[in-house]
């Protein structure tokens, strides 16, 4: 049912180039595809196709790139929900502290004796050691 469109070499001779080959292997495709197109029901055109193309790459997206996002971000939310006073924590400005009060929205750090510093509780990256009390 196919039709099959050979070239011989030896007529073509000296014209076979990059771009004539090219084009032999188009024709060729296309002479293949013919009779497949045809037989498609008139429903399901290419408009299909991209439809389940574009439904695939979104689902691949969601699973290679969101959802491991959203895990890590809950991850860190039940972490800053967790902290308490005595935690050595890493801050997301690379210093490390010892938390001394834990406030509604905001952490002090003892990062060295006699030095405190007060952040919002976003800012810290993990915890190193948790508080040996809890």
């Amino acid at each position: 049912m196919a039709c099959v469109l050979e070239m011989r070499a030896d007529l073509v001779g000296p014209f076979i180039g990059k771009f004539n080959r090219n084009a032999m292997q188009n024709v060729t495709l296309y002479a293949f595809a013919a009779p497949v197109v045809a037989q498609q029901s008139p429903g399901s055109g290419p408009m299909m196709g991209q439809l389940l193309f574009f439904g695939l790459f979104f689902a691949a997206m969601w699973f290679l790139l969101i959802a491991p996002q959203r895990k890590k971000q809950k991850a860190h939310l039940a972490m800053i929900k967790a902290l308490t006073t005595g935690d050595e924590v890493l801050t997301s400005g690379g210093i490390y502290g010892v938390v001394t009060n834990v406030k509604d929205d905001r952490v002090v750090l003892r990062i060295a004796e006699g030095t405190k510093i007060e952040l919002a509780r976003s800012f810290v990256q993990s915890v190193e050691k948790k508080a040996s009390g809890s």
